[in-house]
């Protein structure tokens, strides 16, 4: 039986996944620092949300106030944030990431503080009935939790919490290196469901953003290195799929 896809209203992504993200899927969204990763995965909330989803974006690496400015900034023709977050469609929460990681950096306190962040998105996931939410970022657990094999059950954890509750998510996590060539994982990754990796090509001023699906568990998906764009409307995934070539 063919899983029900959530289409993540993002021009291009959804042809790349041959209509969208199988319902209940946790997706990694990997790339280098300025590949877009978080505005990606504020445009796959926003859009939910204008569809009368309810979504949460809970950010680790920026406050909610910075993330939501710099999404306004980006998507000048997203005129309706705001009313979205009046009427809680879309809902933009948060840990502080400098008390997190001065909080986890006393002896024992890695593991309480991991289980208080995912208890805080259980919470926020329970009271407002989302199905869609975006965790920023991974990156920050890897620095919380530095032993290797309890930052693997940890991420266990967190998909086990995140299936069971039945939400869609977007997790982004930071590559060491933005190039494909150098393309490297944790071997904890492959836990989650899909994996959609944005990549930094070329140099300097001729740089060019590319995007590929590494996997999507329960479906197919594109195996083309598609070039993207962040624009005032969103992001333009120029996918020969939805090219039609």
């Amino acid at each position: 039986m063919a899983a029900n896809l959530v289409k993540t209203g993002i021009s291009g992504l959804d042809a790349m996944l041959y209509g969208g993200v199988p319902e209940g899927n946790q997706v990694i969204i990997s790339g280098g620092p300025g590949a877009g990763k978080t505005l990606l995965s504020f445009e796959y909330l926003y859009r939910s949300a204008k569809m009368g989803i309810t979504s949460v974006f809970f950010a680790l690496e920026e406050t909610p106030e910075r993330v939501l400015a710099n999404a306004k900034a980006a998507f000048t023709e997203f005129t309706d944030i705001d009313d979205l977050i009046k009427s809680k469609k879309l809902i933009i929460d948060g840990e502080d990431p400098t008390t997190v990681l001065r909080s986890g950096s006393a002896g024992g306190t890695s593991q309480y503080e991991f289980g208080k962040v995912v208890s805080d998105i259980e919470s926020l996931v329970v009271s407002s009935g989302a199905k869609r939410i975006v965790i920023d970022s991974l990156s920050v657990i890897d620095m919380l939790v530095s032993d290797p094999v309890v930052y693997r059950r940890s991420m266990l954890a967190l998909v086990n919490n995140l299936r069971r509750l039945g939400v869609t998510s977007f997790l982004t996590a930071e590559m060491a290196n933005p190039e494909r060539r150098e393309l490297r994982f944790k071997v904890e990754y492959f836990v989650f469901d899909d994996i959609i990796v944005m990549y930094e090509k070329g140099e300097e001023d001729k740089r060019m953003l590319a995007m590929e699906v590494i996997k999507t568990r329960g479906a197919k998906h594109s195996f083309v290195t598609t070039p993207y764009e962040i624009t005032s409307k969103g992001v333009n995934v120029m996918s020969a799929e939805e090219m039609g070539l």
